[in-house]
């Protein structure tokens, strides 16, 4: 999938259970199944399967701790 972030075609995965928890308390949003994450170093940008650029400014996944 395209990648606005990193501006190249990039390996995307889905959220793991934890992710879309922190999406879903950071957002608001009742689901967040529909998004996936780029899996380039650094980036962690977020799109749908349809929207490259979903939100304005772009969120990032936060690294695990």
């Amino acid at each position: 999938m395209y990648c606005y972030t990193c501006r190249s075609d990039e390996q995307h995965r889905r959220l793991t259970p934890d992710e879309k928890t922190w999406l879903r308390n950071r957002t608001g949003r009742k689901t967040v199944e529909e998004f996936f994450m780029c899996t380039a170093p650094d980036c962690r940008n977020l799109r749908t399967g349809f929207h490259q650029h979903p939100f304005d400014p772009v969120i990032r996944v936060p690294l695990p701790d």
